[in-house]
Parts: C-alpha cells; structure tokens; sequence
C-alpha cells in the first residue's frame, strides 16, 4: 500500500464547458458541472492500494472467506492468465465485503481524488497534459479491449506512486453519489441510491462525430470525472482497491 500524507488537496475542478462541447455532443450536460466547484478538502493521512485489486486477490478471499465468486468465473476460478488482471462483475457489497475482510475500507471520493491528483490538483494523474499512452484507455471508438494486468503503466502513476488511477477499470467509492457543497447542478441521480465510481476503464467512450473522439477521451481521462452505478451492478469495466486509514509506518 502507499502511504497519503495529512494534509490538504484541491477537489473538483472550477473548469467550464464555455464551448458547450458536451451538449453538442449528446451528452445530458455540460462537461464539468459535476465536478464543480473546486474546493480545498483536508483529510487525515491513510494507506491506498498500490493497485486495483486483482482476481488472484479476489480469489483468495472467496476461498478463506467463503465468499461467492463473480458470475463469470467458471468453477469458482477466474481464466488462466488473467490472475493479474483487475477484479471485475463485482458489485459494491462483493467490494466493501473484500475490504473488510482484510481490515480495510472502500476509499472515500476524497480519498480516491487526493490519491489521484496530489497535494497541488493535477488534471491528470501523471501530470496536467493529456498523454493516452499513460493509461490502459481505449484510443478510438472502433478500439475493441480488455483488462490489463495491473501496473503496466508505471508511467501514469499519481505523484503518490499509486497506478492505474484513470484506465483499466473503473472503481467503487465508498461515497454515495451526491452534488458537491455549493453546486447548483440538480440530477435525479443524486442521493443515496447510487455510489460514486471513479477512475475510468478500458471500454471505448463510444461514437461522435467530426473526430471528437480524442477530445471526449481528454476529458474523461480526468483525475475529476465522476460517475456512478447502483451498488448492485456487476460490470466488466468495474473493479475497486481498499484504504487503511491506521498509520502503521
């Protein structure tokens, strides 16, 4: 695990879609207006995951524990060679249950973002310039991926050392998903009926027109963006890692 030092970091974004790119594009709102506004969240210090927990991981967790298997696993084990591979088809509960199972938790929102940006708000994990080639992210529409084993991409590491923070798979948050103090966006999706999910995956952001897919991509890759699921989904793109808020150094 990596250590997250006391102290403050900037959340959210106060960035504004002044183009209306969003829109224009299909989506149900400008970009960013989740995200706002920024504002300065000071947390005690805690342990974050190196990684995504992985399926060799999960494994031993449904064998020790008894704990259900994903759906897709044939005979209670995961496909040869994918052992490194992120845990996905796991809802939030499956999650939360592995967490504590290892005296650990589902890290905050705040918690995911401060691991992700640092102390100084990167707009990306590995800096504030957009490079694809960083994370497991999928280049084009017509781009068909899968997981990656985890760490491939030492290179878009956080400021913190943690990997895989955008790309690979999207992650559980322990937060329900919910406008931020001062936001005037109002979303029937807000409250506490779905949890907020960070970090991005594999699959592509789908079909837009005029070559706009770069520039949804740069967008989304964002150590901000947020999005959520209801806790009892299971995705292929959908994974976690666990916190240790106790400073064992």
């Amino acid at each position: 695990m990596i250590w997250i030092p006391d102290g403050p970091f900037l959340m959210g974004t106060d960035e504004v879609d002044t183009e209306n790119e969003g829109v224009e594009l299909g989506f149900p709102q400008p970009w960013y207006e989740d995200e706002r506004p920024q504002h300065s969240v000071r947390l005690k210090g805690y342990y974050i995951d190196r990684y995504e927990v992985t399926q060799e991981a999960y494994l031993q967790f449904v064998r020790k524990a008894g704990h259900p298997p994903p759906p897709h696993w044939v005979n209670g084990v995961y496909k040869v060679g994918t052992g490194k591979h992120p845990i996905t088809f796991v809802d939030w509960y499956d999650a939360n249950d592995y967490c504590l199972w290892n005296k650990k938790w589902l890290p905050t929102e705040a918690q995911w973002e401060k691991a992700a940006r640092g102390s100084k708000g990167r707009r990306y994990p590995w800096g504030d310039v957009f490079d694809a080639k960083r994370a497991h992210l999928s280049p084009a529409s017509d781009v068909a991926m899968t997981l990656a084993p985890v760490g491939r991409y030492p290179e878009g590491s956080s400021a913190y050392g943690v990997h895989d923070m955008v790309g690979n798979a999207w992650e559980w948050t322990a937060s329900w998903y919910m406008p931020y103090q001062g936001s005037k966006l109002r979303k029937r999706e807000f409250g506490m009926k779905h949890r907020a999910v960070r970090g991005l995956s594999f699959h592509s952001l789908g079909h837009y027109p005029g070559g706009a897919y770069p520039r949804v991509l740069e967008v989304y890759a964002r150590a901000t963006t947020r999005s959520y699921d209801p806790p009892s989904e299971r995705l292929s793109d959908l994974g976690f890692r666990c916190i240790k808020r106790e400073n064992l150094r």
